[in-house]
């Protein structure tokens, strides 16, 4: 985005010019709430990306700092996508958008156990998942 001209310094326009998209969001779930870092894990997500809009988004999340690419030590011709400290700082975002959603929609597949926990310690539990998302950056 950096190269780009920005259409205002609104807060909200940063963001929507970052993941207004609408894939971005969906790759920063899978891999924090879904444990996906993989090229082909991402295609296997329901949604069905195609794989020229996934390596078009995975670019613009690396070049905006939200994920890092690095080799995959397990397969040399392969990457790993991790979401860097400014992606992890992204958690409470998503979290409220899973509680707005499991609240106005009723065909949402929100985990109820999850929704409770969240009720229950917010706080907690974005600090448990910071920190486990941030062991696996370091990782």
């Amino acid at each position: 985005m950096s190269n780009q001209k920005r259409k205002s310094d609104c807060p909200i326009n940063f963001a929507l010019e970052l993941f207004g998209d609408r894939w971005s969001f969906l790759i920063i779930r899978d891999m924090m709430f879904k444990g996906k870092h993989a090229y082909g894990a991402f295609l296997q997500s329901e949604e069905k990306i195609a794989t020229n809009i996934l390596a078009d988004r995975l670019s613009l999340l690396e070049k905006s700092e939200i994920i890092i690419k690095s080799p995959d030590p397990t397969h040399g011709s392969k990457f790993i996508y991790k979401l860097t400290q400014k992606g992890i700082d992204l958690l409470p975002v998503l979290i409220e958008v899973i509680m707005w959603s499991s609240k106005y929609d009723n065909n949402t597949t929100t985990d109820m156990e999850f929704v409770n926990r969240v009720n229950r310690d917010r706080e907690g539990l974005i600090n448990e998942l910071s920190d486990n998302l941030t062991k696996e950056l370091t990782q």
